[in-house]
């Protein structure tokens, strides 16, 4: 299976309370002497109408949202299936919104 790259969306196994879901991918493969893991944004279809809510239509995703304060490093074997892609301007407005959350903007 290939290796999940930043701006792509993976089928994730976030364990047995929070399912399977559709994650974006923000890091690049680790290297050699890194640890196995990936920073992913979950997708969630439970809206609340959050300001950390970022809604990316894609006809591969349900409506719904990525959920930036659910920002969370899980390893390779969680991944099952690669789902699609982000573009670049769209992955640019996931990242401002991530740059607001950590009072990085």
């Amino acid at each position: 299976m290939p290796e999940p790259r930043r701006g792509e969306i993976w089928r994730v196994d976030l364990g047995m309370t929070a399912k399977v879901r559709p994650c974006l991918v923000l890091t690049d493969p680790p290297g050699v002497y890194d640890l196995m893991l990936y920073t992913i944004v979950p997708h969630t279809t439970a809206l609340r109408g959050s300001r950390w809510e970022v809604s990316i239509p894609k006809n591969f995703l349900k409506a719904g949202a990525f959920h930036v304060q659910q920002i969370q490093s899980v390893s390779r074997a969680r991944f099952t299936e690669k789902l699609g892609q982000l573009g670049q301007d769209e992955l640019i407005k996931i990242e401002a919104r991530i740059h607001q959350l950590f009072g990085w903007a």
